[in-house]
């Protein structure tokens, strides 16, 4: 593997009353595409929360390097801002902010993403065009009244817009039915494709990554990585579930 873009050393980390993470390490090079898979409550969606900065969590052990430099102690704007990007299980509603307006302010806040208002509007349209996305959603309130999978859509836009170094997906294809599924597809698909980016995809489902190259698997019980291997390790997991890896936690004194 070639150098880290992500490394993840000795990381424990919860709420003030619950530790969550236990001794967590993990590396991403830049564009290779991991998955963490877990049963649901085992702890995937917390690490990258912890990863991009949530004040929520605080880390009592360890350190997360991004691209050479130690962001343990930075804000998650600064994080954003350094070429970090997390998409959300549930996208939050912002009243009274229009979608294009929030585009916008976050590209002018990038030196590398700046450029005229007209270009703007073009690039916007053609990755609308790229998502099968309406325009007309550019002028509606951010998220407020969307449905989950036109949430998910918007958050393939803003993907595409950024064009982050590492994008953390955390559970992008909850809830979708197939056509919505199949727009965030090829908006990860087109990802890799124009920005060489490094992924790390948070999910327990794997239909969404039946269209994707997979470099690593890292698997996930309460709130311990337990296993790890290739592509070839989803297939196992979406055969067996994660039963043999609790069952060796367990055998272990793993934390519950």
């Amino acid at each position: 593997m070639s150098e880290a873009l992500l490394t993840i050393q000795g990381l424990s980390a919860g709420t003030e009353d619950n530790p969550i993470l236990h001794n967590i390490n993990l590396a991403v090079a830049q564009g290779e595409t991991h998955v963490l898979m877990g049963p649901n409550g085992a702890g995937k969606s917390t690490l990258g929360h912890v990863i991009m900065g949530d004040p929520t969590y605080k880390v009592s052990s360890g350190t997360v390097t991004f691209d050479g430099v130690d962001v343990t102690d930075l804000s998650p704007d600064k994080r954003s801002l350094a070429g970090m990007f997390l998409s959300y299980q549930a996208p939050v509603e912002v009243p009274g902010v229009p979608l294009y307006s929030f585009l916008r302010t976050i590209c002018q806040m990038r030196p590398e993403l700046k450029t005229t208002a007209r270009k703007f509007r073009q690039r916007v349209a053609n990755i609308c065009d790229q998502l099968s996305m309406d325009d007309s959603f550019l002028t509606r309130e951010l998220n407020v009244g969307f449905s989950g999978g036109e949430k998910k859509k918007i958050e393939m836009l803003q993907l595409l817009l950024l064009q982050p170094k590492l994008a953390i997906l955390d559970e992008t294809d909850s809830g979708l039915d197939v056509d919505a599924l199949s727009v965030v597809s090829r908006g990860i698909e087109a990802y890799r494709e124009e920005c060489d980016g490094a992924l790390l995809i948070i999910t327990h489902n794997t239909r969404i990554l039946e269209r994707l190259d997979v470099d690593r698997t890292h698997v996930m019980v309460r709130g311990n990585l337990v296993g790890e291997g290739d592509a070839s390790l989803i297939d196992e997991i979406d055969a067996n579930g994660f039963g043999r890896f609790e069952e060796a936690l367990a055998a272990k004194g793993g934390a519950a």
